[in-house]
């Protein structure tokens, strides 16, 4: 009788190492994790927030159409690195361990964040000041590729089986706000400063931001133990590292479908915390201070309901929400642009808004089903590249191609468009996707093992 008793709790754990992580020991990795997430994306943020001015600082005169697709193609090149570093960083997590990993990524994105700060201008050096602007965004990437994938298994690994969307969607909704942060603060410089002094020195100030808040949560990182899950793997007598071929070779199939839910992600995230900024100011002819004034409070709401979802998800399972936000993207992304390019704070708020609800529940779902959907050995490796794999296709080249879109076919709805139909491949890839919520990582790493030996 006490067996049967226990089935449902033994069911509901994840692993007896994860069982046994103290409720303050995962509150502190989760904070840890969360902080460098902050940073990380606050980094990479501020980019696209700023990309107007940096068309004007970094590109010669001419076609502002142009100087703005050229800064975003090198808001994609950082995107097109992501799955190198991912790769790279993955492999090195499943070696050394997590915790080492998600310490190096932060420190290196803030070094490249704080370089685009000091970063003479073309008027200054000529085609250098794109050269460089091109290295110091590559840089971004590669570190970036190793960061979300790393924090969101480190968190995973930490929690419950029956509480790891709930702990996980803390990386989402640190996304969110880091992004929120982000749009605050080019809010104040553009609200506060002269427009000549905002394109001379003004727009640098965020970009310097980056480098104490990188101490910092390298700081925070440097103070945690690794993963209980990773020490319990890595110390078995049959742990080996397995080679990147090999991983790709017996993880394909998660991988791909994985890669078609991500794809709406990728996209849903950056039109919304990024692309939305460009579409209303240059697009809608709004002032950029109500433009970044109604993105913070978009991505405000979305950090605060990113934690809501993600309770749910853990109640109803991960294909339902995948169902739910593809349905969500596809249907409310048409209305959504119609309502922002209504010419209104009002509007442009409310078209964000509509938007978020499907993003977050897209990003929420995404964050716990990358570490489930792959065995402790190769967790980090897999879900590093399969994220980045999606997020550099179809994330970094958001803005672009709906810069593109719009200048092509004079059709200020092709953004949007474009987002349904990424939105019902995401869908068909839901119904590929086994439910994961109920998956035990110990007794998957178990028979991993067994199969091996």
């Amino acid at each position: 009788m006490q067996l049967d008793h226990n089935k449902s709790t033994s069911t509901s754990a994840s692993s007896a190492a994860a069982a046994n992580v103290s409720p303050a020991t995962l509150r502190k990795v989760t904070f840890a994790a969360s902080a460098g997430t902050v940073v990380e994306w606050f980094d990479f943020a501020v980019y696209g927030f700023l990309a107007p001015i940096i068309a004007r600082t970094f590109f010669p005169e001419g076609d502002t159409v142009v100087a703005l697709l050229q800064t975003f193609a090198v808001f994609a090149v950082a995107f097109a690195l992501r799955p190198i570093g991912g790769a790279f960083f993955g492999m090195l997590g499943d070696r050394i361990g997590r915790k080492r990993v998600l310490a190096l990524t932060v420190l290196l994105m803030s070094g490249a964040t704080m370089s685009i700060g000091l970063l003479p201008s073309y008027e200054t050096i000529g085609i250098w000041a794109a050269i460089l602007l091109t290295l110091a965004r590559s840089m971004q990437g590669l570190s970036a590729g190793g960061e979300y994938a790393g924090a969101v298994t480190y968190v995973i690994e930490h929690s419950p089986q029956n509480e790891r969307s709930r702990h996980s969607s803390w990386m989402p909704a640190s996304t969110f706000a880091s992004f929120a942060g982000a749009a605050l603060l080019c809010y104040l410089l553009t609200a506060n400063l002269p427009a000549e002094a905002m394109d001379s020195w003004g727009w640098r100030i965020p970009f310097l931001v980056a480098a104490p808040m990188g101490l910092i949560a390298f700081y925070i990182r440097r103070k945690l133990d690794e993963s209980p899950l990773f020490k319990e793997v890595s110390e078995s007598s049959e742990a080996t590292h397995t080679p990147l071929s090999s991983t790709l070779k017996k993880q394909w199939k998660p991988i791909a479908i994985l890669t078609g839910y991500i794809s709406l992600t990728a996209l849903s995230f950056y039109t919304f915390s990024t692309y939305m900024t460009t579409f209303l100011s240059e697009v809608v002819g709004l002032p950029s201070e109500l433009v970044l004034m109604s993105n913070v409070l978009a991505l405000t709401f979305a950090a605060l309901i990113a934690p809501v979802i993600g309770r749910i998800c853990d109640k109803v399972g991960r294909r339902r929400t995948m169902f739910a936000s593809s349905v969500l993207l596809g249907g409310l992304a048409i209305p959504a642009y119609l309502l922002a390019g209504g010419g209104s704070f009002a509007n442009a708020l409310g078209g964000q808004l509509l938007l978020a609800v499907g993003a977050v529940t897209a990003n929420v779902v995404t964050a716990v089903l990358l570490s489930e959907a792959f065995p402790t050995a190769v967790r980090y490796t897999a879900s590093a590249v399969t994220y980045n794999v999606s997020y550099a296709i179809f994330g970094g080249t958001a803005p672009f191609v709906a810069t593109f879109l719009i200048s092509l076919t004079d059709n200020k709805l092709a953004p949007a468009i474009y987002l349904t139909v990424i939105a019902a491949g995401a869908l068909i890839a839901t119904f590929f996707m086994p439910e994961t919520s109920r998956k035990s990582f110990e007794e998957e790493d178990k028979a991993v093992r067994d199969a091996a030996t």
